[in-house]
């Protein structure tokens, strides 16, 4: 029951608000419920050359990325995160990035493959897959089109 200022009883007003709260928690349910699907999209390890031609590599492993997420999932590609901060020429660093890919691996539900070129850090990452029996799933660039 609303009242006004003075402590009178007022419908009118009453009703006014309660129907605006049920419109804002009707509004907030639709917002929860669409942020919620997005956060729990199945996780895809994204798996592409990076080493060779870099700029090119990395173009490619953003246009794969794009193509997970407009299949309704969310990419994960190391080789896009690690080489920012870790250097690719230093064994150490290498190995340090590569056990950091395999660990996002590991929380992935599938692996997929992009190109027709499979290199020695993919191989690995396949592996790692196989041996998490994750699903692996191989796509070309034609079937990207």
């Amino acid at each position: 029951m609303f009242r006004n200022s003075e402590g009178y009883y007022d419908p009118t007003a009453g009703m006014a608000l309660s129907q605006t709260m049920k419109e804002y928690r009707s509004q907030r349910r639709n917002v929860w419920k669409r942020q919620y699907g997005m956060k729990n999209r199945p996780r895809i390890y994204v798996a592409s050359p990076y080493s060779g031609n870099v700029g090119k590599n990395s173009a490619a492993a953003i246009r794969y990325c794009h193509y997970v997420i407009n299949q309704g999932k969310m990419p994960v590609a190391s080789h896009l995160l690690y080489p920012q901060m870790l250097d690719d020429d230093i064994p150490e660093e290498r190995e340090l990035g590569q056990m950091f890919g395999l660990s996002l691996l590991a929380l992935c539900d599938e692996m997929w493959v992009f190109g027709s070129r499979i290199s020695s850090g993919m191989e690995t990452e396949i592996a790692e897959a196989n041996r998490l029996n994750k699903p692996i799933r191989y796509i070309s660039e034609e079937e990207m089109r």
